[in-house]
């Protein structure tokens, strides 16, 4: 494939280096930065890379813009604390990515020939699977500490990328039907654990299902959470032009309310 020219790639390098000096300087100069580990700014980062989502989610092009610097900070940061012990530099991060993203696009950096994104990610998850060799399992590669929502996306994936899937999507609904039957059984039980564990195969088939969708659940729920937001906030500043507190107003007219934004919401999402 014909190499592509990166646009302003001189201003990028320069700009680059640049952080990289500032870090640098205030590693040395400054009291906070001095006594950061990569342990002390873990947390941070993942902060970070949720404002970040909050900004994307929100199409907010100058907050994204804002949190992927923050993000970027973090990343050469790291990567200066470990220059500091001799361990690896920006440099190697840099290359390693790059040999690895090359190695992984064999249909860009080879001669392997695809049809759409389908095939793009089977070849990733078996690309990964070699790297690991024959001792490292299919699903050891999702981190332990992730979100459960998340976690159960990428454990699928995964399993997709190794065969184990749905013939057809269609039949997904089935399970999931399947598992709303036996979670009433539990319900009529009044077993709360067995209740917990039929609760928790609804929600991972679900993500099943989005998944077969194309559709991101994380994605998903989080715009329904700003959308309950809204909705809920739209009543309470209602309840408040009326003099009265939320939990002041009946049921019904909470109801009248919520439709009342509804509505709203539909129109101007029509005139976009």
């Amino acid at each position: 494939m014909e190499e592509i020219e990166v646009k302003n790639l001189k201003n990028k390098e320069r700009e680059f280096g640049e952080l990289l000096k500032v870090i640098a300087t205030l590693r040395v100069g400054c009291p906070w930065d001095k006594v950061q580990t990569t342990d002390s700014l873990r947390t941070m980062t993942i902060e970070e890379v949720y404002e970040l989502c909050d900004a994307i989610i929100l199409n907010d092009t100058n907050g994204i813009k804002e949190e992927l610097g923050d993000v970027l900070m973090h990343l050469v940061f790291y990567a200066h604390i470990a220059e500091e012990k001799g361990e690896f530099d920006v440099a190697d991060v840099i290359k390693h990515v790059c040999d690895k993203l090359k190695y992984r696009h064999p249909h860009i950096y080879g001669d392997v020939k695809v049809n759409g994104t389908e095939d793009v990610l089977k070849n990733w998850e078996q690309l990964k699977l070699q790297e690991r060799g024959r001792e490292k399992k299919v699903l050891q590669g999702v981190p332990a500490s992730l979100p459960a929502l998340i976690k159960a996306t990428r454990i699928q994936q995964k399993a997709h990328g190794a065969g184990f899937d749905w013939k057809n999507k269609e039949d997904v609904w089935a399970k999931v039907k399947e598992e709303l039957n036996e979670f009433e059984v539990e319900v009529a039980k009044s077993d709360k654990k067995a209740m917990e564990e039929e609760m928790g195969d609804i929600f991972f088939s679900m993500v099943n299902a989005a998944r077969l969708y194309g559709i991101n659940p994380e994605d998903a729920l989080e715009k329904c959470n700003q959308k309950f937001l809204r909705r809920f906030s739209y009543i309470e500043e209602a309840a408040k032009m009326k003099g009265k507190l939320i939990n002041e107003l009946s049921l019904q007219e909470m109801d009248e309310l919520w439709n009342e934004k509804k509505r709203m919401e539909k129109v101007t999402y029509q005139d976009l």
